[in-house]
């Protein structure tokens, strides 16, 4: 089924990432997952071909785009080689549109160029060793003395921690009032090289593993008050706020995994003989392929009509919950059978398929666990 929502532009922009995949990241994937992230000079390759600012005004370098397809496309073109930018896309799509939303002039002209350029990587700390989706439960706190912040405490399962050179960091300024648990949470842009704050273990993981997932901790480190991201008290908020692109994104990648494990099972199929028949010519094969197929084509109309929405400025959170509930699951699905139809092979990890395995199954837990996603799902219908 032919896509409409990319343009020539889109599509000249995807001929160069997938160059640059061919070129520049297969050859040493292998590397970089041994490693647990690739070298933070690759970002900045990155940023020569302006893809970690692709979305920022273009008076701090970047490129100017307001759409959502160029990321989109960057989730398609790794999900078909079946590897990662690393953190990239938290950087992009999670953290970019913070800044660009809730960020003062000034912290747009200390902050913004380096992280066009690739040499400042972004990160943001929510989770903590004892809070996952409970977001009000947050101990971090941040203690205001005179111009400046005293931070301190514990962050856990943070994507990208290990290369980034600012951290947007969620913490608790003032205590919950006794109406609203979620209320004194502010957002502190911390820079990495703060005295105080340390990169503490590399988690080791079942699947992207050339994506750093890194605990944090912060001992006295002192904050200015003028890199309170937005105003105190309205972290919430404003993170609320951005939950509708960052679930999108979400789907949008596992939509992208599910189309790149049904091409590379075609490709195994049709080259792999069974009992001196093709594999691909076999009934089961065809109709494990025809499902597959179809759960694609349902996940990817679903997430084109949402970048459209999200591109007009109409996505509503329930939407974007219902986009990467559906997404995810369907990744998961498709996956699996894929895996199956490479029979022992595809439990070796020189396939891609057992790499696309590894890292479907995160996609249900962050961003929202899918018992989350139908939680918010159910309000809306309620």
């Amino acid at each position: 089924m032919r896509r409409k929502i990319y343009g020539d532009e889109h599509e000249a922009f995807r001929q160069t990432i997938r160059s640059f995949i061919e070129h520049e990241v297969a050859p040493r994937y292998a590397e970089w997952e041994a490693e647990g992230a690739p070298p933070k000079s690759f970002y900045r390759r990155l940023g020569e071909l302006g893809v970690p600012g692709i979305q920022a005004p273009e008076k701090w370098g970047g490129g100017g785009v307001d759409t959502l397809k160029f990321s989109a496309i960057v989730a398609e073109e790794t999900a078909r080689a079946a590897i990662t930018f690393g953190a990239l896309r938290v950087h992009t799509d999670i953290v970019l549109p913070y800044l660009l939303e809730y960020a003062t002039t000034e912290q747009l002209d200390t902050w913004m160029p380096g992280i066009v350029s690739g040499e400042c990587m972004t990160s943001i700390a929510m989770t903590e060793p004892g809070t996952g989706s409970d977001l009000a439960n947050i101990r971090t706190t941040a203690r205001l003395q005179g111009d400046h912040y005293i931070l301190n405490g514990a962050k856990t399962f943070i994507t990208g921690g290990a290369n980034a050179g600012l951290v947007l960091v969620v913490c608790r300024t003032s205590p919950p009032t006794e109406t609203d648990r979620r209320s004194g949470l502010s957002i502190l842009l911390v820079d990495a090289q703060s005295a105080g704050f340390t990169v503490g273990r590399h988690l080791d993981k079942l699947g992207v593993r050339a994506q750093d997932t890194v605990e944090l901790a912060f001992t006295d480190v002192v904050v200015p008050a003028a890199h309170l991201l937005g105003e105190e008290g309205r972290a919430f908020e404003y993170l609320t706020h951005n939950l509708a692109q960052e679930r999108l994104s979400i789907a949008i990648g596992a939509a992208a995994a599910a189309d790149a494990a049904v091409r590379m099972t075609k490709a195994y199929v049709e080259g792999r003989t069974v009992f001196g028949q093709q594999l691909a010519g076999f009934q089961n094969t065809k109709f494990v392929l025809a499902e597959c197929q179809t759960e694609v084509l349902a996940a990817q109309a679903l997430v084109d009509q949402c970048i459209e929405l999200h591109d007009a400025r109409e996505l509503s959170p329930s939407d974007a919950a219902a986009a990467k509930l559906f997404c995810t699951e369907v990744q998961g699905r498709v996956v699996d059978k894929c895996l199956q139809l490479h029979g022992g092979y595809g439990y070796i990890l020189e396939y891609p398929i057992a790499r696309l395995y590894a890292d479907a199954r995160v996609t249900r837990i962050y961003g929202g666990t899918s018992e989350v996603l139908k939680t918010v799902i159910s309000k809306s219908i309620a």
